[in-house]
């Protein structure tokens, strides 16, 4: 069984399919930059710090994912053409790269700019309150992550599966 990050989207893991990383709490870790970002322009020391917990959750993640291979019973596959240490390069890689992008990196960059975009148009609304002109622009960017979570991550599984996973043999084509 080769793991990919999009398991994760699965309705209903069974109890060896638990996964800390996505079926706990723990998951939203991988939003700490969003909200980072979010706040940016209030409290600006909060912003490295979070995608170091971001980060940091796809390192741990990517990890456990390599582990979870190398820890397979070597009778458990059978007919796998690769070795062990191939295919828990493979999982650790995709997994890094696939959280890298989906819960970092795009997600990071669209809060940024609808913050900023926010901050432009509040700047040049005339009549606002002095409260509503410093949080809107953060109001903003919290509420968008829920919306665009799963766009993101339908966008960053269809591009690996047609790159990188293709290129690894993860999936036909």
């Amino acid at each position: 069984m080769t793991y990919t990050p999009r398991d994760h989207h699965d309705a209903n893991p069974d109890a060896s399919d638990y996964n800390i990383f996505r079926d706990s709490p723990l998951r939203y870790c991988g939003y700490a930059n969003e909200v980072g970002e979010s706040f940016r322009y209030q409290f600006p020391r909060w912003v490295m710090p979070s995608y170091a917990i971001a980060f940091g959750y796809c390192f741990a993640d990517a990890a456990s994912a390599t582990y979870e291979v190398m820890s397979e019973e070597n009778d458990k596959v059978v007919k796998e053409a690769r070795s062990k240490e191939v295919r828990a390069a493979i999982a650790g890689f995709d997994t890094l790269l696939w959280q890298g992008l989906a819960s970092v990196t795009i997600p990071g960059g669209v809060i940024n700019l609808i913050v900023r975009g926010s901050r432009f148009a509040v700047a040049r609304t005339v009549g606002l309150p002095a409260l509503v002109s410093k949080w809107l622009p953060t109001a903003a960017g919290l509420g968008s992550i829920p919306v665009i979570i799963h766009p993101i991550d339908n966008f960053v599984d269809f591009a690996l599966d047609n790159s990188t996973r293709k290129m690894m043999g993860l999936v036909d084509g």
